[in-house]
């Protein structure tokens, strides 16, 4: 008879079942059944208790794993990835009305194509999650001290206006006459820029995420302002005083540590749906709500910016970001001309040069700049050679990109797909660019 005798077990390297070797298509069972064959007593229950790895388990540890930015970069760039080819191979028509189809409440202004539902609705939790993260940075992190925050505010503004130059100098050589344009470039995308970061930057100083997101999120309310002043015909300051009046209200409610889902949520919709229909982009509600979030700890309690963001960043990372990603990833080149065609239109040149380009000159030289001439200095393990490298990164840019081209140029004019392509390429250039830069500091670093 088998007899319990857990001073006869021996490690073994092959698995957490002692001295018995996985074999294909075996079970925790098996392993337990010729482990009592060999050596004549059984293990501990705790010993062999079912192994994860099946379908059920994958479920169940999804929220963990999609707390690891590796594996939520991962699935962001896959779904970027599937989109590009499912747009440009034969099915192109269905994925074309698949993101075209218009859903959503007409008289309330929501009837929406899904492409842009994914791009201002979903990808509003995320940019939630970016506004909790920088306050959590601003209350206790790194950037609550005002000269390493002031560094990448001030590095964002040269970001926005070096692009911007290129593509209007682009302009001006070859006489095109489309300045309109000269926003497009200037924009990063917060999302992909953090996954490639992720992907290729481990081993780095945790900083440089949060210099990067800092820098991405300035960026993004920058250019979302040129969007009001530029590229907005009117603003309804009576939906955008709306907006406000509600993000000051849940900021009202979170401070007082009213935190009831069926409470916050319906509060945040409105300040949502009064931005959208402000005529500013939605997703800046969406910062601002995770903003006015406290970030210190009560009567020794966790920090409540730390528990929002555990609840919602599995929903960010997991459905809207890849989601977001599907469709704004899905250019069709295939029937704009193709490559070659693009290649000879100035404003598709300007952008794919403003992107890497400027974003580089203007992050990293002013960078260079202000730890040289006046006191800000980088921190926290960071240099200038990994600046160089999140430089490349910002020139990463999608959503507001996409959206400045459309709202550039005509609707269904050539310049609206030849920009949408300069877009795609310029990002692939920074995105490849990048993540050699910051393999090349990883190894750096690691030594």
């Amino acid at each position: 008879m088998a007899v319990n005798d857990p001073s006869k077990i021996r490690p073994s390297r092959y698995s957490e079942t002692p001295n018995v070797r996985r074999v294909a298509g075996d079970t925790p069972a098996h392993r337990k059944y010729r482990y009592q064959r060999r050596h004549g007593y059984a293990i501990p229950k705790e010993l062999y208790a079912r192994q994860s790895g099946g379908f059920k388990d994958f479920i169940t540890d999804l929220p963990r794993r999609l707390e690891d930015d590796t594996f939520g970069g991962l699935l962001l760039i896959g779904a970027a990835v599937f989109a590009f080819l499912w747009a440009n191979s034969p099915f192109r028509d269905v994925y074309a009305s698949m993101a075209n189809y218009e859903v959503g409440p007409a008289s309330l202004g929501l009837h929406l194509p899904i492409s842009v539902w994914a791009a201002d609705g979903l990808l509003a939790i995320f940019f939630f999650v970016v506004g909790l993260e920088l306050k959590t940075e601003f209350v206790t992190g790194a950037l609550r001290d005002l000269k390493q925050a002031a560094l990448p505010i001030i590095a964002a503004v040269g970001g926005v206006i070096a692009p911007a130059l290129i593509y209007l100098f682009v302009q001006a050589m070859t006489g095109s006459g489309q300045q309109n344009g000269w926003a497009i470039p200037s924009a990063t995308d917060i999302a992909f820029a953090l996954a490639v970061l992720a992907v290729f930057g481990r081993g780095l100083p945790p900083a440089l995420r949060t210099f990067l997101l800092t820098l991405a999120v300035m960026d993004d309310l920058l250019v979302i302002l040129i969007i009001a002043f530029f590229y907005t015909e009117t603003i309804s300051f009576g939906f955008l005083t709306l907006s406000l009046a509600a993000i000051a209200v849940f900021g009202f409610l979170v401070q007082r540590d009213i935190t009831k889902w069926f409470i916050l949520i319906p509060i945040a919709l409105v300040a949502w749906w009064a931005m959208h229909e402000a005529g500013v982009h939605a997703t800046i509600s969406a910062v601002a709500l995770g903003l006015v979030v406290p970030a210190t700890r009560r009567r020794g309690a966790e920090q409540m910016t730390h528990r929002f963001v555990t609840l919602w960043n599995p929903i960010s990372a997991g459905i809207a970001v890849p989601v977001f990603a599907f469709f704004a990833a899905g250019i069709n080149v295939v029937d704009t001309g193709g490559v070659g065609n693009v290649l000879r239109d100035p404003v598709a040149i300007g952008i794919m040069v403003g992107l890497p380009l400027g974003k580089l000159i203007g992050i990293w030289g002013t960078v260079v700049l202000l730890t040289q001439l006046t006191r800000l200095r980088l921190g926290n393990g960071i240099d200038r050679p990994d600046i160089f490298a999140v430089g490349l990164l910002a020139g990463i840019g999608f959503t507001v990109a996409l959206l400045v081209a459309n709202l550039a140029f005509p609707a269904g004019s050539p310049q609206v797909d030849h920009a949408a392509m300069g877009v795609i390429m310029g990002t692939l250039i920074s995105a490849f660019a990048g993540a050699t830069a910051l393999r090349r500091r990883v190894a750096v670093h690691s030594r």
